[in-house]
């Protein structure tokens, strides 16, 4: 068993995550949902691939945080990859990343998200919970921009999930950790750096916010993403991130910024047999500007029903749209890796188990298949949790 022929072997099946535990079956996210998939898998064999992965240079880092993230092309397929230590020993989060190119147009979006881009300054905030398709919809407007106009575009992620092949644009990408040592070090830079166009790839702590904020203030026009259920909650969890003293001043610098906010999430569409994105679009006219400067973010929900002439959209108003839609991007099967990132539109939605097929590349007898839906029903007997005293060190020792 390898790391390639595990990771193709998901990617066949259209699985959007692959999670490897020492003692347990691999578990795959298909269509949103986890299967799980074949026999245990040896903790010794997975410290193995984990030292093969991560490197002999950084594995004493690793060992160290006990953690490591960073994005590999694997097998074809381009990879966000945790490594972490667990009760059982070393364990994985694989994300599968999507090798086609993110656009408007291939993701099922409204063509409405392309005017934001014709902004030369100010916020654009992507929102959504986790595995919504945020990071592609980023991609999406910044590969928008790169086939338009010819614009600087600085991109700060952790990890680097699509790599961007410049077009018109002039683009850097730099990775936290590996070309910038956190966001905010990132951040400080680039306002040296003469962009045009910043892309943020999330901003969780109130330095990051506090400068993604000033630069959008200061000419550029900044693309970020944030976790969130709604656009009010997104801008909500922004202000009040920050000291209650500075939350007036965050939210007027907020007011003055913004250009819009898009909520997304993903619904499954069996005509289509696929998941598309439903969007929530906000739009700050002067109601919503002065919703947000206010703070009283409990009354732009109103404001996104009553704004459509503004370029506003509901979610109701935008599944409607969904609803007329006739003309779909369907992923192509021959294509590799269909649009998945993030949980992607493009996953493929077909019901059963996870059937890991066992050409043209095999999982190995410690990882059995196919699975068929009849024997994915079958009770596996209970799992046994062994947690080893000492930790990685200890770990380390009885396996090597």
């Amino acid at each position: 068993m390898t790391l390639d022929s595990l990771i193709a072997a998901a990617n066949q099946q259209g699985a959007s995550d692959l999670h490897l535990e020492p003692g347990l079956p691999a578990a795959a996210r298909v269509r949103g949902s986890l299967r799980i998939v074949g026999e245990p898998i040896p903790g010794k064999m997975l410290i193995e691939l984990a030292r093969d992965v991560i490197g002999a240079d950084a594995w004493p880092h690793f060992v160290e945080r006990r953690s490591a993230d960073f994005s590999r092309t694997i097998g074809g397929v381009r990879c966000r990859i945790n490594v972490l230590h667990t009760a059982r020993g070393l364990g994985f989060a694989i994300r599968l990343l999507t090798s086609f190119q993110a656009t408007i147009e291939n993701l099922n979006l409204h063509p409405d998200l392309k005017k934001l881009v014709a902004h030369t300054t100010g916020l654009i905030l992507i929102s959504g919970p986790t595995g919504s398709g945020k990071s592609s919809t980023l991609a999406a407007l910044i590969q928008e921009i790169n086939l338009a106009e010819p614009r600087h575009i600085l991109t700060i992620e952790s990890p680097i999930e699509y790599i961007f092949r410049a077009r018109r644009a002039f683009i850097r990408q730099r990775e936290v950790g590996r070309d910038t040592p956190s966001f905010e070090q990132g951040l400080l830079d680039a306002l040296r750096e003469d962009p045009d166009v910043l892309m943020v790839g999330e901003i969780r702590e109130p330095e990051t916010m506090r400068l993604t904020l000033n630069a959008a203030e200061t000419g550029h026009l900044v693309i970020a993403t944030v976790h969130s259920g709604t656009c009010a909650e997104a801008l909500q969890r922004i202000v009040l991130a920050f000291p209650s003293e500075i939350q007036s001043n965050i939210a007027a610098q907020l007011a003055d910024s913004l250009v819009a906010v898009v909520c997304q999430r993903l619904r499954y569409r069996s005509d289509l047999n696929l998941r598309v994105p439903e969007c929530e679009i906000l739009r700050p006219n002067n109601s919503v500007k002065t919703f947000v400067r206010n703070r009283d973010f409990f009354k732009l929900p109103q404001a996104l029903e009553t704004g459509a002439e503004y370029g506003m959209w509901s979610f109701e108003r935008y599944q409607a749209w969904l609803s007329k839609r006739t003309q779909w991007h369907l992923p192509n099967p021959q294509d590799e890796a269909p649009d998945r990132e993030e949980g992607g539109p493009g996953e493929d939605q077909t019901s059963g188990a996870l059937s890991l097929k066992p050409a043209p590349n095999p999982l190995s007898p410690d990882l059995p298949s196919p699975v068929s839906p009849t024997e994915a029903k079958r009770p596996r007997g209970p799992i046994e949790i062994e947690p080893v005293e000492g930790g990685l060190d200890e770990l380390i020792k009885r396996l090597t």
